[in-house]
This record gives structure tokens, C-alpha cells and sequence, in this order.
């Protein structure tokens, strides 16, 4: 993703800063969708892998990345407090 993009995407609910996930919490957070384990704030289940994604810099929400496109809904977004292995 280009630098100045990210450097202007905060989280859509607390307008915090937002950064990249990196490979281990991708790695993670695919292995909970592959065991239909992670859930959307809303509560929908996440059945497709994530290719990318980001993460607010304290480390509580996450986005996918459709395509190359962000998709910022805070009603999409997953909390990584149902992960009990995701590492900080």
C-alpha cells in the first residue's frame, strides 16, 4: 500500500492511526478464519482469507484490504481480543 495513503487512514470509530498487519498476524488471523473463528464487530462470520490488512497502532481492531482497497466499516471490522494467540 502507498506510504501516503496510510500515512492518512485512522480507524473509523476511535480516528486513530492505522498500520499495516504484518505477516505473523496475517498468518493468525487466517488460520481463526480457516477454523470459522473470527467474527466482524457486528458479529458476522469471516469466511474469506485476508491477502492484507490493517491494524489500529494499539492493536484492538482490524481491516481487510479488498484488492488494494481498504475497506474502513466499522461494522466489517474485527476485533483481535477474540484471538487468544494473536501476537502484539
Amino acid at each position: 500500500m502507498d506510504k501516503r495513503l496510510l500515512d492518512i487512514l485512522c480507524d473509523p470509530v476511535s480516528r486513530s492511526p492505522l498500520k499495516m498487519l504484518s505477516k505473523s498476524q496475517l498468518d493468525v488471523l487466517n488460520r481463526a478464519v480457516r477454523a470459522g473463528q473470527l467474527q466482524t464487530t457486528a458479529g458476522n462470520p469471516v469466511t474469506a482469507e485476508l491477502a492484507a490488512g490493517l491494524i489500529s497502532v494499539d492493536g484492538k481492531v482490524m481491516y481487510r484490504i479488498d484488492d488494494g482497497i481498504p475497506v474502513l466499516l466499522a461494522d466489517e471490522a474485527m476485533g483481535t481480543t477474540q484471538l487468544h494467540d494473536f501476537p502484539a
